[in-house]
């Protein structure tokens, strides 16, 4: 950006060329890069008299608000570190940025910028519409520019083990690893869910979960593979899947004992994620419908259900309806 490009009162100096703002007795740096809206939030606030360059209102002044309100604390614990790493991103691009400022198409190139990885995109747009709404809620602003920005087609789908792979898993895995595969199968539930399971919990041949994600509360009843696992597993905590200390164990140890065996069956294209698939997949095989399914997973609509267990269901549907032409 030459001289001609920048704003009134705003030069280049020094051998790295950095623009400083300078008017009268006023001679200060803008640190964000010209051109953009954290560049031109500081210039504005400099422009107003806001010798520190920070508005009242910015987009981490925004997030701090967020996260002391209730909002914040209603959240599970792993959504609060999916959040946070988007919080750090948007210090780190947009920290002095009015949210008034924002407009839907700083959104989409926001979003397009990290069209590489899909994935993060859409977690990004997801995490500042939260945002936008906190600040409806607050009159910072009156319309939520993130909302209604459309997600970017994902290069990964997850799907549910094949029964090979099951198998497989099951003859080489032993112990807690086993039993950890066992659970996530047998109940269907997140990971996090599972890992935070306990003796406690089990009643009359199930066990009582409170979904981290949803709140909701459920009762799952074991299946007998599962039931049978449970039974021969050693109480070493309060925790039903422990480290051999006793100790709880933590989502990085678990995907290590699953990836393990993974590597080892050739098992690759299946995570530990995917076995939810596979636990709505079976129930789906089974005929049994959407609010069937929900009882177990603890989906709370019939979308979800349909991207979890959509071709099973399909395909039971159809053999049932061959079934009734016979």
């Amino acid at each position: 950006m030459v001289k001609s490009d920048l704003p009134k009162f705003v030069y280049f100096k020094g051998k790295n060329r950095y623009p400083y703002f300078v008017r009268g007795n006023v001679c200060q740096r803008i640190t964000s890069e010209p051109g953009t809206n954290a560049f031109w939030a500081e210039y504005n606030g400099i422009l107003n008299g806001n010798i520190s360059g920070d508005p009242a209102r910015t987009i981490k002044k925004l997030i701090a608000h967020y996260m002391r309100s209730h909002k914040w604390g209603q959240l599970a614990k792993n959504t609060q570190k999916s959040y946070m790493q988007g919080f750090r991103y948007f210090e780190d691009k947009i920290a002095l940025v009015d949210p008034a400022s924002i407009r839907r198409r700083n959104v989409i190139e926001m979003r397009d910028a990290l069209s590489s990885t899909p994935t993060t995109a859409n977690r990004r747009v997801a995490i500042l519409s939260t945002l936008m709404e906190h600040a409806i809620d607050i009159d910072w602003i009156e319309r939520n520019p993130a909302k209604g920005v459309g997600s970017l087609q994902g290069t990964k789908t997850r799907h549910p083990w094949p029964a090979d792979m099951v198998e497989a898993f099951r003859r080489e895995a032993g112990g807690m690893p086993l039993l950890l595969f066992e659970m996530l199968i047998g109940t269907g539930q997140r990971i996090g869910d599972v890992l935070k399971m306990q003796w406690g919990h089990v009643e009359d041949r199930g066990i009582l979960v409170r979904q981290g994600k949803t709140k909701a509360e459920v009762w799952i009843p074991f299946t007998s593979r599962l039931s049978d696992a449970i039974a021969v597993t050693p109480k070493r905590g309060l925790h039903i899947v422990t480290q051999s200390s006793g100790q709880p164990v933590g989502y990085n140890l678990a995907w290590k004992w699953i990836k393990e065996i993974r590597d080892v069956i050739g098992a690759e294209a299946w995570d530990i994620h995917s076995l939810r698939h596979t636990a709505a997949s079976e129930l789906a095989a089974l005929g049994l419908d959407d609010q069937h399914i929900m009882s177990i997973t603890g989906h709370t609509s019939s979308g979800m259900v349909r991207l979890y267990a959509g071709k099973a269901a399909q395909r039971a549907r159809a053999k049932k309806a061959q079934e009734d032409r016979q």
